[in-house]
């Protein structure tokens, strides 16, 4: 793959929204499966750039010359060449967007720390705290209300647009830059001025049950998530199943899903995708734990990446999977570079499971579908396998 990071995302909902969902409580992170940035992650917006744009990125790039030409806004225009594209999962980003946008895939964003979701009264309240940060060190809890942000009052905002304010989406805010909050704790009300740091999203968590199984979960495939979860396995008690828990995964880098299938599989496909009609294939390495009961649990959020290393972990018959029918994400974006240096991400290709299945708006249906208590579920699960 020529040092390629795959990666794709769900289609903005508007400007720089996806970047601030992936902070949210709603979506803790970005989904992102199936993109092509460029060989250096860190600055794969100029390498695609520098890519020969094929089809659709033509009539884009085109649209965004002419109104640069024109004294119009290219973004603005190449987002109306994408919108009449029908490309489903096609989005334009400014370039301070896609900058953050690659930080977040690459485990870090710029914030305060803070979790939120909006109230059915329109009021907005704190659901969590990350330990450490600018928002926990203010002395800020779970339950508080936040009434203001740099003077703006954000009841009954959607939370997307709370949590741009706070990371400061708009400026392209770096760490360290100030944020004026104004909180609500039941009768008090108080303000105080946070300053914006960089944090990590700590994507892969991992706890033991009663019974010694492992839960490693995987919130998103940032970099570096792959290795955690061979690691996870690596510590895991010998002989004792592991549920790997991809509920409400919205994707990540596809190198980081081939590198966690790697964890469970010895070498062989992954899955297999096309770019402007080119057959390529993902391959595990060789070496995995293949012996040890796996179940995996998805649901209705399970996306993209999580949606490959699923159909991959099924096909191979490697893992029960246990849940929901995930959400059917399976195309491949390519970014390229505009004229005013925003990029356009727009769909070049899809991928299909080792047997050949398509994912794309069918997803993966599972092998024991059940909706409630699905931890207790899996552990069942695996006490059969143990014993077979």
């Amino acid at each position: 793959m020529s040092g390629r990071d795959l990666f794709c995302q769900p289609r903005r909902i508007r400007r720089g929204a996806a970047l601030t969902l992936l902070f949210t409580s709603v979506l803790v992170a970005g989904a992102a499966t199936g993109s092509l940035p460029g060989p250096d992650r860190k600055s794969s917006a100029d390498a695609a750039g520098s890519a020969a744009p094929a089809g659709r990125h033509v009539d884009v790039a085109e649209a965004a010359a002419e109104a640069m030409a024109a004294g119009e806004s290219p973004m603005e225009a190449a987002e109306r060449a994408v919108s009449r594209s029908g490309d489903r999962w096609g989005a334009v980003y400014s370039q301070g967007e896609y900058k953050e946008f690659e930080e977040a895939l690459d485990g870090e964003y710029t914030g305060v720390g803070l979790w939120a979701r909006r109230e059915r009264d329109g009021r907005i309240e704190v659901t969590k705290v990350r330990a450490g940060s600018p928002a926990a060190v203010a002395g800020i809890r779970a339950g508080d209300r936040l009434r203001s942000i740099d003077g703006e009052r954000v009841a009954g905002r959607p939370v997307t647009e709370v949590i741009s304010l706070l990371r400061g989406d708009a400026t392209d805010a770096p760490a360290g830059t100030a944020v004026r909050v104004g909180l609500e704790r039941g009768t008090r009300a108080w303000d105080l001025t946070l300053r914006r740091a960089t944090l990590s999203t700590d994507s892969v968590t991992v706890r033991k049950l009663a019974d010694g199984i492992t839960v490693v979960r995987i919130a998103s495939f940032t970099k570096g998530s792959g290795d955690a979860v061979r690691t996870a396995l690596r510590h895991a008690p010998a002989g004792v199943g592991v549920i790997l828990d991809l509920r409400g995964n919205s994707g990540g880098l596809v190198t980081e899903a081939v590198t966690a299938a790697s964890a469970f599989l010895d070498g062989g496909l992954v899955a297999t995708y096309d770019v402007d009609g080119d057959q390529r294939a993902l391959h595990a390495e060789p070496g995995g734990d293949t012996g040890r009961p796996l179940v995996a649990l998805v649901d209705g959020g399970t996306m993209s990446a999580a949606e490959l290393l699923t159909g991959a972990l099924q096909d191979r018959g490697r893992a029960v999977v246990v849940g929901t029918r995930t959400f059917g994400k399976g195309s491949v974006q390519m970014p390229s570079r505009l004229p005013d240096g925003s990029v356009a991400e727009l769909t070049v290709g899809h991928y299909r499971t080792p047997s050949g299945r398509a994912v794309d708006g069918r997803g993966i249906t599972p092998d024991l579908d059940a909706d409630q208590q699905l931890v207790e579920r899996a552990e069942t699960v695996l006490s059969g396998l143990g014993e077979s």
